[in-house]
């Protein structure tokens, strides 16, 4: 059984609030379940509610006519996405899916949206994390269009694996879900092209790739490789 109360307090996108409004939060939140590749919502839709992955992992992602996804991100547990909570009229501009089985905690954005106009000392943490966000995704951006191809999908790796261990950069292995396709659709780059940097990284002992999964086997390594193909 989930324990909403749990799952909502240790999101760092709540760790602004009291714990009477977590509390709150945690009456009007429901949990949803999904399997693998599972649609949770699509590109387009107009729900602004703000979900906290329990358990699992999200990719978020979009596919076009001919059925070829383009992946954006992919979130692991105790991550929120749904930036749209803030713009309810806004469509989302990506899809989301289940990239592992997850379990999911949905609050609807109107509950959200009025904890937060009540208890407004969680404006600064909720502002330094969309700032995060933003200057995240002005990173990848600045990766696309500066950096050679092994930079790029080396600093991609390494984002990746920042993600999945609470936002930090250690020398501890690092593993998760990620196929050779999903690292491709990410960097609009086709799977050939990846595959023959990623054997470079493998032959290097950077990484490690098995049954769908990557390991980033010492991080700090790769952050220092990074440095020197830039």
């Amino acid at each position: 059984m989930t324990d909403l109360f749990h799952v909502i307090r240790h999101c760092p996108i709540f760790s602004g609030f009291p714990d009477e409004a977590i509390a709150e939060a945690a009456r009007h939140a429901h949990v949803r379940r999904f399997e693998v590749d599972e649609l949770i919502y699509e590109k387009g839709s107009l729900q602004s509610g703000i979900c906290v992955i329990a358990e699992g992992g999200v990719r978020i992602c979009s596919v076009n006519a001919e059925g070829r996804e383009a992946v954006l991100m992919i979130f692991d547990h105790g991550t929120w996405f749904g930036d749209t909570v803030f713009s309810p009229d806004t469509p989302r501009v990506y899809g989301a899916r289940a990239h592992e089985r997850a379990v999911i905690v949905d609050l609807p954005g109107e509950v959200f949206r009025d904890l937060m106009r009540r208890y407004p000392q969680s404006y600064p943490v909720v502002l330094d994390l969309l700032s995060q966000r933003l200057w995240a995704t002005m990173s990848l951006i600045e990766d696309d269009a500066l950096r050679g191809i092994p930079a790029r999908v080396g600093r991609r790796l390494l984002f990746l694996a920042q993600m999945h261990n609470g936002g930090r950069i250690a020398g501890d292995p690092v593993s998760f879900r990620l196929t050779r396709e999903h690292l491709a659709s990410m960097m609009g780059m086709t799977r050939q092209g990846v595959h023959k940097v990623l054997k470079t990284f493998e032959a290097e002992g950077l990484i490690a790739f098995s049954y769908g999964r990557v390991t980033v086997n010492d991080p700090l390594a790769l952050e220092r490789h990074v440095a020197t193909c830039d």
